[in-house]
């Protein structure tokens, strides 16, 4: 299993903003080889932004990067942050994981 997680600052008050975009959003993952599951995760909130992760699980590292390189990558990611970039707070950080139990 390979996990790939984004984590995204979002300004407070732009919470709602920040979930129904993704819920609008066609990811194209369906039908991708080795994709397991999607979840968008939202934790911990300060004074100036909530804390959110969108988690990917993939059967192997190399489903991962071949989904990286695909047509449904560069679709899903076409428009990403363009008409919203006033809800981030700085860029995304990824962060990848292997299962190793």
């Amino acid at each position: 299993m390979y996990l790939a997680m984004n984590r995204f600052r979002i300004a407070r008050g732009k919470e709602d903003d920040f979930v129904q975009m993704w819920r609008e959003r066609d990811s194209y993952l369906a039908d991708v080889p080795g994709f397991v599951r999607f979840h968008l995760l939202q934790g911990a909130s300060n004074e100036e932004f909530t804390l959110f992760a969108s988690h990917t699980e993939w059967r192997s590292e190399a489903d991962f990067e071949a989904w990286t390189q695909s047509e449904a990558f560069r679709a899903a990611h076409a428009n990403a942050g363009k008409s919203s970039r006033d809800m981030y707070m700085g860029p995304p950080q990824l962060e990848m994981f292997q299962s190793v139990l």
